[in-house]
């Protein structure tokens, strides 16, 4: 893989006198297709020590909850099936209450060669692996497996998917061709298999089955119940199969027609890494016979269509699973204020504050919010939606931020309310790209629109009267009704 993609988290030397290579999988939850486990293995083969892979689960992150916890845990119980059966050492930790895994990590670092981890910029996992690297002993790598384009290949955040997508088309086509192994385990050498765990006073571990009975011991919301669908590396294969059969051939011309339904449905098994960009995009390349040589020598355009040669409903996808995820997940690298009002562009922070004591015709508390009880049936339907099946139709998304801006005391307000609700609710909440897709509607990577409005300024208008004149809703707002 390119160097790129490998940061070292500490100073700290290989220990080949180690007992295990250590993978300490923490945002590419799944045993296929991955950088990470790639690295992790790279350093048993060089080493001639077994790989342990360690996946925790911690109970005192913000918004913790049942929805969150199933979805995770779903997937960990589909990864030590596939650890089994490779006899590759697979240690979960659904941690019993806040702070009780603490010291678990370096226990087990101890005694390892090198620790491998995922990279991830956003919410606390930065911040929790450059803690932890601090306190091993052992060499701690990071790897990032974000995105088709690392995300060290770029030096800035871009205020617009419009210059980013120019970088983008000078930068990826020497990344196309580098790919994580489709089935890590099944080439894992002999050397991989059967390391001991250590034996870790105190150390227990919940059951993986993500029944009613477990996550109600657990410390975590329990008011947000889980989703209908199921997370894991084989429920994203069965997203990702709907997809390209179904809908990917409709996603250009109806994507944001609630009605329709082609969106992907993927955006949760990306976000806690059920399955990754690579094995989503390589199948659209696939359905379209279309391999990433075909580039060789492309002139950047920086448009939006016809720069991949492939079929329109291609194109609109791979637009917003390259070009606008990973936006999001540069500006967030870059970034480390990202999420807050002062991450905003100084055009929307001026406008916005300008505007920020304007009368509002309607206000609605954060909790009325939340129990969706607005005079907008529109609205209510998304919220409903938001709490009910943990995800936002497309379109909708952005009207539902834009309302919440309207309906709040003041620009800040409805930002703090916006990731809230998102962050609780969504189960892609706290990922780069949520965050990104929120801050759009108060003006992240968009530009001033006229005429400037009360409350608005100059910030992108949209209301629930032109989305139901522009959109097919009959379905939507019967299904989500009250």
């Amino acid at each position: 893989m390119s160097d790129l993609r490998v940061n070292a988290a500490n100073e700290q030397p290989v220990n080949p006198r180690g007992s295990y290579v250590l993978y300490w999988m923490i945002a590419a939850r799944r045993t296929r297709a991955s950088f990470a486990l790639d690295r992790a293995l790279a350093h048993v083969r060089e080493l001639g020590k077994p790989l342990l892979v360690f996946e925790p689960l911690r109970a005192g992150y913000p918004w913790a909850s049942d929805r969150h916890h199933a979805f995770v845990m779903q997937g960990m119980a589909e990864n030590a099936r596939s650890c089994e059966a490779a006899d590759i050492a697979y240690l979960p930790y659904v941690e019993p209450e806040p702070g009780a895994g603490a010291g678990l990590l370096a226990a087990l670092a101890a005694k390892a060669c090198v620790v491998v981890t995922d990279e991830q910029p956003g919410f606390f996992l930065p911040r929790m692996v450059a803690a932890a690297a601090k306190r091993i002993t052992v060499r701690v790598e990071q790897v990032d497996g974000n995105g088709m384009l690392p995300l060290r290949a770029v030096d800035r955040a871009f205020a617009t998917a419009a210059s980013f997508r120019r970088q983008l088309q000078k930068t990826l086509p020497a990344h196309l061709a580098t790919v994580p192994v489709d089935e890590p385990l099944a080439r894992a050498p002999k050397i991989a298999r059967g390391a001991v765990v250590p034996k870790l006073r105190g150390f227990a571990s919940a059951s993986l089955s993500a029944e009613p009975a477990v996550l109600a011991k657990l410390p975590i919301d329990h008011t947000v119940a889980p989703v209908s669908y199921r997370g894991g590396s084989a429920a994203a294969a069965a997203t990702l199969d709907a997809f390209i059969s179904g809908k990917l051939t409709r996603y250009a011309d109806e994507r944001s027609d609630p009605d329709a339904d082609a969106a992907s449905g993927l955006s949760p098994y990306l976000h806690f890494g059920h399955v990754g960009a690579h094995e989503i995009v390589a199948r659209v390349w696939e359905h379209a016979d279309w391999d990433p040589s075909r580039l060789v020598g492309a002139k950047v355009t920086g448009s939006r269509e016809g720069w991949w040669g492939l079929p329109p409903y291609a194109e609109s996808f791979l637009d917003e699973v390259i070009t606008w995820r990973e936006l999001g997940y540069v500006f967030c690298h870059h970034r480390s204020d990202h999420g807050t009002f002062e991450s905003l562009p100084a055009w929307a922070q001026a406008t916005l504050t300008k505007h920020a004591k304007d009368p509002r015709p309607e206000r609605y508390t954060p909790k009325q919010l939340e129990a969706a009880k607005t005079a907008d049936p529109v609205w209510n339907a998304a919220q409903r939606e938001l709490v009910a099946d943990g995800r936002i139709q497309n379109y909708l998304r952005m009207l539902w931020g834009k309302k919440i801006l309207e309906w709040s005391p003041s620009p800040r307000a409805a930002l703090a309310t916006l990731i809230h609700l998102n962050n609780k609710y969504a189960v892609d909440g706290r990922d780069p790209n949520s965050h990104s897709g929120i801050l759009w509607t108060l003006g992240l990577f968009d530009r001033a629109w006229g005429p400037e409005r009360p409350i608005y300024g100059t910030i992108r208008y949209m209301t629930s009267g032109s989305t139901v004149r522009k959109l097919r809703l009959k379905a939507y707002l019967a299904r989500w009704k009250a």
